[in-house]
């Protein structure tokens, strides 16, 4: 076993099955509620075409995913993959190089995931103040949104504390209030005939588009935005390690979140746009889905709408909180950050990363701004998805990796797919983001986002220094230490 892994105590429970861990990460659909109306901005009427391109995306992405999950169902997702596969066994030095990269990538995953809390409490609590006005009197909406905040990380931390098991129980309660009336909003305003496809065909670019430099970047970094919603339900393979049967239970799970994506991801911006127009969209852009329900409901539509958002909420903050407890668990177990981040209690809950991640949303909320904070976490979503594609072109090219039994394959050929979605990430999508973000909000938020992976490497070398020090005196065997490779890698899959 890896000299990085944790005390025994510290591991993961299987105890989930494909539709549990399908029901946790439904909570990414409701990604798209930010961006609804900040696409149209752009790319007018095309944003219905972007979502579907990029969630096509996920699915070509997610398949690699699936492979590397069952091939190291050890390994907890994206975060676990990279800090395997780039690893040097036996490596003698003071530094390793590859692991570096490895948990650079799992703390840019997690950069991507944890500040959704943020980003969807601030939400909640300007819904909340939508709802009941009179809130306004006694609160303001930094006053909502950190209450909103406390109350719901509070929450989960105690429904979590029990298992995943639970919180795929919660999962299946709040995707029924909240994503069978996502269904009936994407569905209605074209069954009762608010939708005038006009709105979509004679809006298609706009007027002012041209195909040079600055709009090329600018679709780079539309598709990065895009990507953080639309390809984020890779976060049904971070449970890979917590799946009963992961050879079967990952594909499945994956499989059922991208249809679901794709559906309501193309729908819901074809409503929107076709009720409201590009100008409508672009003047309700922070909530265009209020007007919709108004307009295919009445009054108490929009009432029902907002109670649904703010549930969906809640359920896309519980799939962020566990994707990102789960990076920062494997982040500790294989030494890339302290050890004390991934003590878990007897239920299999790391619970210290979970009291982390929700003190470090709160204080990501006293910023107030939802676009900033999304931005900068786009900038580490797309830097995990590029590094990790790197990091299964090398799992089926590397002789100590290429031979291991893989109980679900990618089809023939999916190292070139792989390699170049890798590149379209970092460094295409990478670049367009921060071209974007310089356009929409200024440098702050790319600051922020660099600032935040920057200070990934005085972690690490502190970590590195921490298991040093606590690494046994007495050398291994001489047996263990001219083990091949190969036996190495058996211990993850």
């Amino acid at each position: 076993m890896s000299e990085n892994r944790l005390d025994e105590g510290d591991d993961l429970k299987r105890s989930i099955n494909w539709k549990q861990g399908a029901a946790i990460a439904l909570g990414v659909p409701m990604l798209i509620l930010p961006s609804l109306g900040y696409l149209p901005m752009y790319v007018s009427a095309a944003a219905i075409l972007i979502w579907g391109i990029s969630v096509l995306q996920g699915f070509l992405q997610n398949a690699a995913y699936a492979e590397m999950a069952t091939t190291f169902p050890k390994a907890s997702g994206l975060p676990g993959f990279a800090q395997h596969l780039f690893r040097t066994e036996n490596y003698k030095g003071k530094y390793d190089k590859g692991k570096l990269i490895g948990g650079f990538t799992a703390w840019s995953y997690w950069f991507g995931w944890n500040p959704i809390l943020a980003i969807f409490a601030i939400t909640a609590g300007g819904y909340l103040h939508g709802l009941f006005p009179a809130l306004g009197d006694t609160f303001t909406e930094y006053q909502l949104a950190l209450i909103s905040g406390l109350v719901i990380f509070g929450g989960l931390f105690i429904v979590n504390w029990f298992g995943l098991k639970d919180g795929a129980l919660l999962g299946y309660i709040l995707a029924a209030i909240s994503l069978i009336p996502l269904v009936i909003l994407a569905v209605a305003p074209f069954a009762t005939g608010h939708v005038d496809l006009a709105n979509i065909t004679g809006n298609w670019w706009p007027t002012d588009w041209a195909w040079d430099m600055h709009h090329i970047l600018m679709l780079f970094g539309i598709f990065a935005i895009a990507q953080w919603s639309a390809c984020a339900w890779e976060t049904a393979a971070i449970y890979g390690p917590e799946y009963k049967n992961p050879s079967k239970d990952v594909p499945k799970a994956l499989l059922a979140c991208g249809i679901i994506c794709l559906v309501l991801y193309v729908l819901l911006q074809a409503a929107v746009i076709g009720v409201l127009g590009v100008e409508g969209v672009q003047e309700q852009s922070v909530s265009p889905l209020i007007p919709v329900a108004q307009a295919a409901f009445g009054q108490a539509g929009s009432i029902i709408t907002i109670i649904m958002l703010i549930a969906a909420m809640v359920l896309i903050i519980q799939t962020a909180y566990l994707g990102s407890s789960r990076a920062m668990h494997s982040m500790a177990v294989e030494g890339n950050i302290p050890r004390v981040f991934g003590r878990t209690n007897r239920h299999g809950t790391p619970f210290v990363a979970l009291l982390v991640i929700g003190a470090f949303n709160l204080v990501l909320i006293s910023m107030g701004n939802a676009a900033a904070i999304l931005a900068a976490s786009a900038i580490g979503y797309t830097c995990a998805n590029g590094i990790s594609l790197f990091a299964y072109v090398k799992a089926k090219k590397h002789p100590a990796f290429a031979n291991l039994e893989r109980p679900f394959n990618a089809p023939k050929g999916w190292t070139n797919v792989s390699m170049i979605f890798g590149l379209f990430n970092v460094p295409l999508c990478l670049i367009g983001v921060v071209y974007l973000n310089s356009l929409e909000i200024g440098w702050t938020s790319t600051w922020v986002g660099f600032l935040v992976l920057a200070l990934y490497l005085p972690i690490w070398l502190y970590s590195q220094h921490e298991s040093r020090r606590t690494k046994p005196e007495a050398a291994a065997p001489p047996a263990v230490h001219a083990a091949d490779e190969r036996e190495k890698v058996l211990d993850l899959t």
